[in-house]
């Protein structure tokens, strides 16, 4: 009978396993035909309205059109098709190298002078070099629309399609990564992980792994002022960092698992605290970090140093890579910080960070309300495809 339910368990798991990967792959070859037919329906507005070849409010009465003549179709209103007449402009360029496919059909669709290389119902291949299409086609198409409505530069838009297809970031949390900037804030912390760390493409993982600003915009200064002491001391933002770990996660990225605040080493009989402790399942070793709450100052690499040092000779297994340390302060002269970090044996890095209070009035109200934060929580990870 135990061999029975042991063949079951091989059955379920290998059926179980082909239907997850088959719906993952339906599911991907869909969003890329939906992308493409909008790309498609997005060039055909284009040089149809952009050229005059339609009267004013065409879009409009088109949308009108389709909703009467196609009751229950969802995603073609006026303002989603006017979105993928952007979607297209934005992207026009990807058709230089692209590869067109048969040519029949349409011809007695398009109006008087528009010739369009293209038709909707045409689709293309694109191959253009360099460009992650694979990304590209993997997220949806409200995704794309958040992207091209608030960010402009065409590298940072590519760097939030990558973020989005590795992270399967919700909306919300796309929206949270553009607004704390963080392509700015990429692979630019002052490190020595290529001198410490025993390969370069475990350096590389790190350095990209951690940026070189945090927005802890969950930490209310004006709320949590110690008594007698009118300023923020570094286990008020611990304890605000653990009461609100998950968005800490969702700050510090993808692969982060807590381990514990004021986490006990004890070596030759000396007791010390790292001030929050994690496990990063991409580096593979544990990540001490150190908060604090003025300048850098020298005398915190050494600190650090000495958890490290005691984190792998005496908590790191042997299948893990050499823990890593960061500093988290509100201030550096990175110039200084870059300089003076070399000469450490151990793979450390520093990074600064803002609270409520260091936000200015504009990112504030850019944020997403309790509500949306509350939902990008308790939503899953999975990228919602459907367009608006």
């Amino acid at each position: 009978m135990s061999n029975e339910v042991e063949n079951y368990d091989e059955a379920v798991r290998v059926i179980k396993t082909a239907i997850l990967q088959s719906q993952y792959a339906a599911a991907k070859s869909v969003n890329e035909k939906q992308l493409m037919l909008y790309f498609g329906i997005g060039k055909y507005i284009s040089l149809n309205s952009r050229k005059g070849f339609w009267g004013k409010g065409a879009v409009d009465a088109i949308s009108g059109r389709l909703d009467r003549e196609l009751p229950g179709l969802k995603g073609y209103s006026a303002r989603n098709l006017r979105y993928m007449r952007t979607f297209y402009e934005e992207w026009s360029y990807l058709e230089e190298g692209a590869i067109e496919t048969n040519d029949e059909g349409g011809d007695d669709l398009e109006p008087a002078g528009a010739k369009i290389q293209t038709a909707i119902w045409n689709p293309w291949v694109p191959k253009y070099d360099g460009f992650p299409f694979d990304e590209f086609f993997s997220i949806g198409f409200s995704h794309h629309r958040t992207i091209l409505t608030k960010v402009k530069d065409r590298d940072e838009r590519i760097f939030y399609i990558k973020r989005c297809a590795l992270e399967h970031y919700s909306r919300e949390a796309l929206t949270a990564s553009i607004n704390a900037d963080d392509y700015h804030h990429q692979a630019n912390l002052p490190n020595n992980f290529f001198n410490t760390l025993p390969a370069d493409d475990q350096a590389f993982r790190a350095v990209s792994t951690f940026k070189d600003e945090y927005l802890l915009d969950y930490i209310n200064v004006e709320e949590t002022v110690i008594r007698d002491k009118q300023e923020l001391t570094e286990r008020v933002v611990e304890n605000d960092i653990v009461h609100n770990i998950k968005k800490f996660i969702l700050t510090f990225g993808k692969g982060f698992a807590f381990i514990g605040n004021q986490y006990h080493l004890e070596a030759f009989g000396v007791d010390q605290y790292v001030d929050l402790l994690f496990f990063n399942r991409k580096l593979n070793c544990l990540v001490a970090v150190e908060l604090k709450t003025g300048k850098f100052k020298t005398s915190y690499l050494g600190e650090l140093q000495g958890y490290l040092s005691v984190l792998d000779g005496f908590e790191k297994m042997p299948h893990e890579n050499p823990s890593i340390g960061l500093i988290l302060c509100k201030d550096m002269e990175r110039s200084f910080v870059d300089y003076v970090i070399q000469d450490y044996n151990k793979p450390m890095g520093v990074a600064t960070y803002k609270t409520a209070k260091d936000m200015s009035e504009e990112l504030k109200n850019a944020l997403p309300d309790i509500e949306e934060l509350r939902k990008l929580l308790d939503s899953e990870e999975m990228p919602d495809d459907g367009a608006e």
